[in-house]
């Protein structure tokens, strides 16, 4: 699993392998699957990213959506949202439409 660069491009929607450790109780951990949720013109410039882990289990809430992704039941964890640094992103595994999850996360938000 290769490190993204800071200077690659990264666009909101698309799926990177993310370290997401050091954690503090009961927050996602390890290395996983996360969406990339912060808008574009953001990514270009920072060297952080907005993202929200994705997980194949966990408890089925609003804030949650399930898709299929890779061809398996996945849920959007939206109230896991956080910033990490563009080198915590590895290998990219893919997009999601947004249609998906970004009605919701501006309803979380509103």
């Amino acid at each position: 699993m290769g490190v993204v660069k800071r200077s690659r491009t990264i666009r909101r929607g698309e799926v990177y392998w993310v370290d997401l450790e050091p954690v503090v109780g009961t927050e996602i951990k390890k290395i996983r699957p996360a969406l990339v949720v912060s808008p574009d013109d953001m990514n270009q410039i920072l060297p952080r990213v907005i993202v929200v882990p994705l997980t194949g289990k966990g408890q089925a809430l609003g804030c949650r959506p399930e898709i299929m992704f890779n061809h398996r039941p996945t849920r959007i964890l939206l109230d896991q949202i956080r910033c990490v640094d563009k080198v915590q992103l590895a290998g990219k595994l893919g997009q999601i439409d947004t249609a998906c999850w970004h009605p919701i996360l501006l309803q979380m938000l509103a």
